[in-house]
């Protein structure tokens, strides 16, 4: 399967570079991914698309203010993105520069600064002057993703946030989850539809693009991930009572099928790299809420593996042609799969 294959046209008018004014006013593209049909409405219809019995699995990852802008100790400009906390004063991250820092280059951040130590492949290790999470509570800006031309704002800090994020260390929001607000959440609740979380930390990797023609070839960077043994016995609460277990983004379902990738769902505290593409066999996840994702990313492979290529596809001209909003501060999707890529489920 070819790169080529997760090709879309978006005209750049449609993606979001500001959220909605309310949490929840969002729009909604649901697909049915056996049939392919797709109906729209509003985020708020939510309500109407889950049953009594249902398991809702949100990420309670929370975002940390991962961008740093400063200089080089000589004067060049620099731009850091933290890509894992690996110690108290210790971190990896991304560096832009004119011309890449080499060990030993001091980098200048307001209030404090960091020393380049070496090289994990593409990422650069720091050791920090104090602790990594006060230096950027002083000096860190809310890492915004690149197809958002601007810089963050205060308004970021609240709504580049689940209103459940609880854990830090993520560094791109699971923002399928941004939709809700917590009346919404407590309305369902209401409704008979029970709530796990589980954590999985997103890096910077979630905007790398896929460079390989065949995708087989590509490789994501490992996320960390922790799932309890409460998270598995609600789902098999749910199994056992005629639920469904929906996943709200994309970091749920790869952190669910991670830990049943044996064939059983296990409580799991580590890292996953699993890569989810077409013909991929899903074992867990019985419907998904979702943001719209960029042409040739590892995400829309994700989708598609779950709705079907040429389903996901068409719904996404369709929500061209009918002018939803795309990406992190965009609209959403809920997404039925198509039952020919499932298993029985052996959890």
């Amino acid at each position: 399967m070819q790169l080529a294959d997760f090709e879309y046209d978006l005209p750049e008018a449609l993606i979001a570079q500001k959220p909605p004014d309310q949490r929840g006013a969002s729009r909604l593209l649901c697909l049915d991914g056996a049939s392919g049909d797709v109906s729209d409405r509003q985020f708020s219809d939510i309500r109407e698309l889950l049953q009594k019995g249902d398991l809702l699995v949100l990420n309670d990852t929370r975002v940390i203010p991962a961008r740093l802008v400063g200089n080089k100790e000589s004067g060049g400009r620099c731009e850091v993105l933290i890509e894992r906390i690996t110690g108290p004063d210790r971190a990896t991250a991304q560096i832009r520069a004119c011309k890449s820092p080499r060990d030993g280059t001091r980098l200048l951040f307001g209030e404090c600064q960091a020393v380049v130590e070496g090289r994990d492949g593409d990422l650069f290790r720091l050791h920090f002057d104090r602790e990594v999470m006060d230096c950027l509570a002083v000096d860190g800006h809310m890492p915004l993703p690149p197809y958002i031309q601007r810089a963050d704002q205060p308004l970021d800090r609240e709504r580049y946030q689940t209103v459940f994020a609880d854990q830090p260390g993520a560094v791109a929001a699971p923002t399928a989850g941004l939709h809700f607000d917590q009346a919404m959440l407590d309305q369902l609740a209401d409704d008979g539809i029970e709530q796990v979380r589980l954590t999985l930390h997103v890096g910077a990797g979630t905007f790398q693009p896929v460079r390989t023609e065949n995708i087989r070839n590509h490789r994501l960077h490992a996320e960390r991930v922790e799932i309890s043994d409460v998270v598995c016995e609600a789902v098999q609460r749910t199994r056992e009572h005629g639920g469904r277990v929906i996943a709200v983004g994309t970091t749920v379902v790869r952190s669910l099928e991670s830990a049943a990738a044996n064939g059983e769902l296990q409580a799991m505290h580590g890292e996953t790299d699993l890569f989810i593409y077409p013909g991929f066999r899903f074992r867990v996840v019985d419907a998904m809420l979702t943001n719209f994702h960029l042409p040739g990313s590892s995400l829309l492979m994700l989708v598609s593996a779950f709705a079907g290529r040429e389903a996901i596809l068409a719904a996404y001209r369709h929500a061209v042609d009918n002018r939803y909003r795309f990406f992190s501060y965009g609209d959403a999707m809920f997404i039925h799969p198509d039952p020919a890529v499932r298993l029985d489920h052996e959890i």
